[in-house]
């Protein structure tokens, strides 16, 4: 089998051996950071909404009262007692007292 070529010996020798291209656009840094797309709290309010869920748990003695608690209307208050809290510190005194209200009742 002489004169038969092989795919390797095919090539010339004399070409350069091929250079992977350059990517020469700007990397994209952070590219997989979360979008929020939610209102976040300040540092207040989030202040408010610990001490809130704090009480909350002390007063009603568990985790299921208190979150019944937090997060359904109510009428006496005008609203969801979390929110309130969350808004504004007279707010949150305003729940405090609904909560010793509903203890001591």
């Amino acid at each position: 089998m002489t004169g038969s070529t092989t795919p390797e010996s095919a090539a010339p020798e004399s070409a350069a051996p091929e250079q992977p291209a350059v990517d020469t656009a700007k990397p994209r840094s952070k590219q997989f950071r979360r979008a929020y797309t939610t209102v976040r709290l300040t540092p207040d309010q989030a202040t408010r909404q610990g001490q809130v869920a704090t009480s909350a748990f002390h007063h009603f003695g568990g985790r299921d009262a208190a979150m019944a608690f937090l997060n359904a209307h109510d009428e006496t208050l005008g609203g969801r007692p979390l929110d309130l809290a969350i808004a504004s510190p007279d707010g949150l005194a305003a729940v405090e007292a609904a909560m010793q209200a509903r203890v001591a009742a």
